[in-house]
């Protein structure tokens, strides 16, 4: 099968407490989304955000809808963000290639019928990360490369969490419905993002995680503030996060990772953090 999608649904904060680590990593943790020749999708009920990973070795692979979503094509009624995380390749919408290398992003806007995942290299092939959501306008298709994305030198090593914060997808940087998307590079020695936490009732958020060193990991924490778990996470696995619940993780090494958001708000900033002497 080169198209798989997992369906995870909505959950209470009330029931939350009481899951055991098992039950928590079958909700919230998507352990496998890179299979060669394979596009891996989750749909999640938390505003119906999908993440996906496609690794496209021996042949192109088709972004094609899947029975779950009822639609015509993937993206009839949806957005979609693509990052590549490694490797060159080429992604073709409805005719047009577009090149990227690692932390490139492609913006698909609604409407887009063909979506196609190439490698450039099958002996490095490209590996793609994905993230949609329900848009309700069709706005351009568009590159993102690095004279693009807005960066920003967040943190500090005295708060072991100095990263480099590169925005992909914001409104600010080209049109969109409801989805942004954004890369975080950990720097060496550091090891904290996301602290202070915060939570936003106005949309929900999934964390995918990478360039985790071998034998490495990153401990995720969410829940409500004043009851936190948390999921230990291995490379190249995602966390989906509800608006109820913080997202803040610290790793064994310095990692990558890639959050991806939709909602009703596209306020980045809009948020109600939690200063870590008030976590619990």
């Amino acid at each position: 099968m080169k198209t798989s999608i997992e369906e995870r649904w909505g959950t209470h904060p009330n029931d939350v407490k009481r899951y055991d680590t098992t039950q928590l990593r079958k909700e919230f943790l998507v352990e496998q989304l890179f299979v060669p020749d394979e596009v891996r999708m989750v749909y999640t009920h938390n505003d119906r955000l999908i993440i996906g990973g496609a690794l496209p070795v021996n042949e192109a692979l088709n972004l094609e809808t899947v029975d779950l979503i009822r639609s015509e094509y993937f993206c009839e009624r949806r957005e979609s963000g693509i990052v590549c995380i490694d490797g060159n390749g080429v992604v073709s919408v409805d005719g047009i290639d577009y090149c990227m290398t690692s932390k490139d992003a492609l913006y698909v806007g609604r409407g887009s019928k063909e979506v196609i995942f190439k490698s450039t290299d099958k002996a490095h092939p490209a590996k793609y990360y994905f993230a949609s959501s329900p848009a309700h306008t069709a706005y351009p298709t568009t590159l993102i490369t690095s004279e693009m994305r807005r960066v920003r030198n967040l943190g500090a090593e005295e708060t072991s969490n100095k990263r480099i914060l590169n925005q992909l997808i914001l409104h600010e940087i080209l049109p969109c419905c409801q989805l942004q998307i954004g890369l975080t590079e950990i720097q060496t020695g550091s090891v904290w993002n996301t602290m202070p936490p915060h939570t936003h009732s106005r949309r929900m958020e999934a964390y995918f995680y990478f360039n985790v060193p071998e034998k490495q990991a990153v401990c995720h924490f969410m829940g409500e503030p004043q009851e936190t778990r948390h999921i230990f996470v291995h490379n190249e696995q995602a966390v989906i996060s509800p608006s109820w619940s913080i997202h803040s993780a610290a790793g064994t090494s310095n990692y990558t990772f890639i959050w991806a958001m939709c909602g009703e708000n596209l306020d980045y900033d809009d948020m109600d953090t939690f200063t870590a002497d008030q976590l619990k």
